[in-house]
């Protein structure tokens, strides 16, 4: 369970660092974090559902 807490984690970070970046007004940079966290949330997510499966 601690993977999906770090890739969780990491991901967050990443999205933090895209409004930083956006607020400072670097858009490419905004764009490409956003995407990395949203990879890094998104493996988080699949990596929770699949030790989860289904609630059990």
């Amino acid at each position: 369970m601690r993977h999906v807490s770090i890739r969780g984690f990491v991901g967050l970070v990443w999205l933090a660092a895209a409004i930083a970046s956006g607020i400072s007004g670097k858009f490419e940079l905004t764009f490409l974090y956003i995407i990395l966290g949203g990879a890094f949330l998104h493996s988080a997510y699949a990596a929770w559902k699949k030790t989860h499966k289904g609630g059990r």
